[in-house]
């Protein structure tokens, strides 16, 4: 079967491909497709070192690149690393929240990249009709539903954190194996309610458990035993940013350099060692320094010991399931269809599902927390408002989108950001 991967000369596609190696993989050819033809050789003289795989083929024209495909991975950055290094500073520089997917920043981003991934949709459609389409672009929900318009239940977004954090919770309940989770939300906006082991949801007794048993996991570092006792949930990491707005501003503004920058400079140093060097190991060192630093502005501190793979351990389960026809469980972003019944039918959730060869089908009986609610339809009208602007080329849908987000929450501050975005980004000129 054909694998191709949108974004082919990024950083981490090394990750899908050693994730290909495990014997159950279905996938006999790889397809690298990318804009930058230098990052594109790149990346294939690492995955070259990594050692036997799937037939390795790269190319910069997307027709030949979809055409026969069986799965198409979409990890697209449109204006790359600089982008987020500006979707970062503007925010930073006007006083709110500068991440790449979450607040100021990811509206920009989606701004950006859903005109992009629309056009994407529209080439897998005619020339790739029959491929799953798995979506890594960030904003991963929203880059989704843009998908869905075109290629409705046959994208599917996914994302490591929503099972990384379940790992890590199951670990500090003693469960090696055999249980289910209650996770639900939006991308980056999700919380784990439940945890259930032999029929009963084992969970409440994390809550009931002594500090250093919620700080024996990195969420419970993150949050803080009281307020994951007050929730009786789990939140994602990205809550942080909803939680402790003011603190997390604070930081971003006292760094030294921002998240984008740090990756730009590691990134950029990397690519010219693995054109100089020995590709496998230079990209290998850089892969470490980035996951040791991961959140480390935020305060979390990444336990290495958690184990489980990330989101290319997710996709490799994700096809093998609707290659096999061997159920699956996962938790994956999709088209609602009934799931939680606090937004529509077709907004792309982040829930557990179950894949078979027919696709994903979302479980029923998972809920947002009470808390939750109001925030996820909130963030949910922000990424409808996104798809309007884009859609529609509208500067003040876009003025709309940027100021409903509740990390914004100001027309006049929106206004600002969405022209200074525009200033930067030429793929923004369409809005007017």
């Amino acid at each position: 079967m054909k694998l191709v991967i949108l974004g082919g000369g990024g950083f981490r596609v090394p990750l899908v491909h050693s994730a290909l190696l495990d014997p159950s993989s279905p996938i006999t050819s790889l397809v690298l497709h990318d804009v930058d033809a230098g990052r594109l050789a790149a990346i294939s003289r690492v995955i070259e070192a990594q050692g036997h795989g799937p037939a390795l083929s790269a190319t910069t024209d997307l027709t030949e690149a979809l055409t026969g495909a069986d799965f198409v991975f979409s990890a697209i950055r449109v204006h790359g690393l600089p982008g987020r290094v500006i979707d970062e500073k503007v925010a930073i520089g006007l006083g709110v929240l500068g991440q790449e997917t979450t607040g100021a920043g990811g509206v920009s981003y989606g701004l950006r990249t859903v005109p992009v991934a629309d056009a994407i949709a529209r080439r897998i459609a005619l020339v790739a009709p029959s491929a799953w389409v798995i979506n890594f672009t960030n904003p991963a929900g929203l880059v989704t539903e843009a998908m869905a318009a075109h290629l409705g239940d046959r994208v599917i977004g996914i994302c490591d954190s929503p099972s990384a954090l379940g790992r890590r919770v199951a670990r500090a309940l003693g469960l090696t194996s055999s249980y289910s989770l209650g996770y639900a939300g939006l991308n980056h906006l999700g919380w784990l309610s439940s945890v259930t082991s032999g029929g009963v949801d084992v969970l409440p007794s994390l809550f009931d458990a002594s500090d250093d048993t919620l700080r024996s996991f990195e969420e419970g570092r993150l949050f803080g035993p009281a307020r994951l006792r007050a929730l009786r949930a789990v939140p994602n990491e990205y809550l942080h940013y909803y939680y402790d707005t003011a603190s997390s501003v604070r930081a971003e503004q006292a760094a030294a350099e921002t998240r984008g920058e740090f990756l730009l400079r590691q990134q950029t140093a990397c690519y010219d060692a693995i054109g100089s060097g020995d590709p496998l190991a230079a990209w290998t060192a850089a892969l470490r320094e980035r996951d040791a630093t991961y959140m480390s502005l935020e305060g979390l501190d990444r336990d290495a010991s958690a184990g489980g793979g990330g989101y290319e351990q997710v996709a490799l389960e994700l096809m093998r399931a609707l290659a096999s026809d061997v159920p699956a469980s996962l938790i994956l972003n999709v088209r609602n269809r009934g799931a939680l019944d606090i937004v529509d039918a077709d907004a792309v959730v982040e829930v557990p599902c179950t894949v078979t060869s027919d696709g994903p089908v979302p479980v029923t009986g998972v809920s947002v927390p009470g808390h939750g609610v109001a925030l996820v339809r909130r963030v949910k009208a922000t990424e409808r408002a996104v798809l309007s602007a884009a859609a529609n080329g509208s500067r003040a849908v876009a003025v709309r989108a940027m100021a409903s987000h509740p990390l914004v929450d100001s027309v006049p501050l929106a206004r600002a950001l969405i022209d200074a975005y525009r200033s930067e980004f030429p793929e923004l000129a369409y809005l007017r």
